[in-house]
């Protein structure tokens, strides 16, 4: 085996039972995975040095195909309702046969921190089939320092294989794709699918079950933070295609991440490193740092078509995917946390993507709304986030992130809840969906008029405004924002029919009603009074 790049002599892959490996490529940097991925026929080099590629049959994520080994380890704190079983001996032979196909192959080794926080990170090793993978994962999760690598010590390991196909009989899987954590073994397998999603998503869901254990809320947003003021903090919560990354890059403030954080008792950290930005329509007029990354040498460019001979990136091209994105580290962005820390949040924003087109821009949430809307997670799946997915898809996503979600709602849900009442956040609904109607009739909700709503939720003006409760939903809504048009702020103002608009509205309130059924016997008294209304 040729062993290179810095690595514990004492954890190399031999030591961990991975043996037979044609090379090892331990910790290799930036210039050396992207000469690598070129090498190798993995994509190419594009203007200013990004990489680009194709991530194949697979352009988002496989939820179906994610399972958790059903151990007494795990057995009585995980959500099986949502996560899929996988029995002990079926990971086993997953195991020993993905190890099997390694042999005589390459494979490329990232040591990297999950976490910001010194106190709370978790020390995760991924091991890549893809020169590209490596890559990505270096970008997207926190880089230790080159001597802190002789020491590092993994403890949860990553293996992705996207040329190893599962067997689901033999498996005990749903189709060759899978991922599989087994939190005995410490361990995470990832096959038949070069989608670099999944690596991120897979140490989340980790995260998400391992933090909780110590107080601390694991939470699917972005978050930013006031210029020279960290005190002043706000997390951005949604599903992907509701505007986490957008949003959270405000060049005003300072961005702490834009996709996963932790809110711990000492404040919020990133999980992350880098971001992993929607690239579908990008421009450098609406968001001039995230596109300058498409142009920034080792920047991977995921599912993008581009001019075989100029390399030019069509950004307004869906045929491979809508789900076409970008993974770049944080110190791309200009205004970028150099630490990845921020404090205790003072505002708590859920983004929903309403593809009925009848909640208003903003709403303002008392904490029990908040949880209400919290558990309820509703919003919209975009096209290409999963597969499947060609148009929006009204959905509840408990948490706003329920496919990574191990442990039950109610879990986050009352983490949250105590962290908001402790630290006095204040709560906002945010629609960046439709508005003048449902999707196919309406037109999405114009960013600029999102910009200015927020940004006067977060310097503390909106606060003063005079607010109308919402007869559908009970929620406050600002009657006048100056910068925004007051029609927009009336939902039911801006359809052609009115009445229409009401039918639209009760059959979205009634949904919500009857997916919170489930969170009832859980839930405290004033969270149920929101519910039951």
């Amino acid at each position: 085996m040729i062993t290179l790049g810095r690595v514990n002599p004492d954890q190399t892959l031999e030591k961990q039972g991975i043996t037979g490996l044609r090379s090892v490529h331990y910790n290799a940097i930036e210039p050396a995975l992207v000469q690598a991925a070129v090498a190798r026929g993995e994509g190419q080099l594009g203007l200013g040095g990004a990489f680009l590629c194709s991530t194949g049959q697979f352009t988002g994520r496989s939820p179906k195909d994610k399972f958790v080994v059903r151990t007494p380890l795990v057995e009585d704190t995980i959500w099986w309702e949502n996560n899929a079983a996988m029995a002990p001996e079926s990971f086993d032979r997953l195991h020993a046969d993905m190890l099997a196909h390694m042999k005589g192959r390459d494979y490329f080794v990232q040591d990297l921190y999950a976490g910001a926080d010194p106190m709370h990170r978790l020390d995760v090793r991924v091991v890549t089939e893809l020169a590209w993978h490596g890559l990505f994962i270096r970008h997207m999760l926190r880089r230790p320092g080159r001597d802190e690598l002789d020491t590092f010590i993994p403890e949860w390991t990553v293996i992705n294989c996207p040329s190893f196909k599962a067997d689901p009989a033999r498996h005990g899987c749903r189709s060759e794709t899978v991922i599989a954590l087994n939190f005995d073994a410490r361990l995470i397998l990832i096959a038949n699918t070069a989608y670099a999603g999944e690596n991120k998503k897979a140490v989340f869901t980790l995260l998400n079950y391992l933090l909780p254990e110590k107080g601390v809320m694991a939470m699917h947003c972005s978050a930013n933070h006031a210029v020279g003021n960290p005190v002043d903090t706000a997390v951005f919560f949604g599903l992907s295609g509701t505007g986490k990354t957008t949003l959270s890059a405000d060049p005003s403030r300072i961005l702490i991440g834009d996709d996963e954080h932790g809110w711990s008792e000492r404040g919020t950290f990133n999980f992350e490193g880098g971001c992993y930005a929607k690239t579908i329509n990008l421009s450098p007029e609406a968001e001039p740092e995230i596109y300058a990354t498409t142009h920034r040498f080792a920047t991977v460019v995921e599912n993008m078509v581009y001019d075989p001979e100029t390399l030019v990136l069509d950004f307004s091209d869906s045929s491979l995917t809508e789900n076409t994105r970008c993974a770049y580290p944080l110190e791309a962005i200009s205004n970028a946390s150099d630490t990845g820390l921020g404090g205790h949040p003072r505002h708590v924003v859920m983004l929903t993507c309403d593809a009925f087109g009848v909640l208003p821009p903003i709403a303002r949430l008392s904490p029990a709304q908040a949880m209400y809307h919290f558990l309820s997670g509703f919003t919209s799946k975009v096209a290409g986030t999963e597969r499947g997915v060609t148009e929006p898809t009204p959905t509840f996503s408990t948490c706003f992130g329920a496919p990574f979600m191990p442990r039950r709602p109610e879990v986050y849900g009352k983490l949250l809840q105590q962290k908001i009442a402790k630290h006095g956040a204040s709560c906002w609904l945010v629609n960046t969906g439709w508005t003048g109607g449902a999707y196919g009739v309406g037109k999405r909700m114009p960013i600029k008029a999102t910009r200015a709503l927020l940004a006067a939720a977060l310097d503390g003006s909106l606060a003063r405004a005079e607010f109308r409760k919402d007869v559908n939903f009970g929620f406050e809504v600002p009657l006048e924002v100056p910068g925004v048009g007051k029609g927009l702020l009336d939902p039911r103002s801006t359809w052609a029919d009115a009445h229409a608009y009401d039918r639209q509205a009760r059959k979205l309130a009634d949904m919500f009603a009857a997916n919170f059924a489930q969170y009832l016997p859980h839930i405290d008294e004033e969270v149920k009074a929101i519910a039951i209304g």
